[in-house]
């Protein structure tokens, strides 16, 4: 019997943020089933960067405008049924929220500060990309 692959599917998203008041604020997303706090991620399509893919998701997940900062800041794994994820994160400076978009009756968003965000947010790796990352990517541009 051959040992069996753990396929890792690829995927992408976005920390969606703004400067409100000089302070950070970013945006979080629920899940579909609304039971946690996440951010706007997916599969990448073939034929698709991984920054415009996540720039989709953000559009279809969140109804968030902005132009994605193509430089990858970080990456996260996760399991979800049985499956093995690895999402490569980008910064995403949102110029419109919109209220009409693909997955408007499916999700809630909410602003937050980044301690605050981190506290709701359950994936570890992806709470540390939050912490090491965000702060940092931000005001160095």
């Amino acid at each position: 019997m051959s040992p069996k692959v753990n396929k890792v599917f690829k995927q992408s998203g976005v920390i969606p943020y703004r400067i409100q008041d000089g302070k950070i604020e970013v945006l979080l997303i629920t899940s579909r089933d609304r039971q946690n706090w996440v951010i706007p991620k997916g599969d990448i399509p073939n034929g698709m960067s991984p920054p415009d893919s996540a720039a989709k998701e953000a559009w279809e997940e969140a109804g968030i405008i902005g132009q994605i900062n193509t430089r990858e800041i970080g990456t996260y794994r996760y399991r979800k049924q049985g499956k093995n994820y690895r999402v490569k994160m980008y910064l995403l400076p949102v110029e419109q929220l919109s209220e009409d978009y693909p997955e408007a009756g499916h999700r809630e968003r909410q602003w937050l500060d980044v301690p605050n965000a981190i506290g709701l947010i359950k994936v570890t790796s992806l709470k540390r990309i939050f912490k090491v990352f965000l702060l940092t990517d931000i005001i160095s541009g």
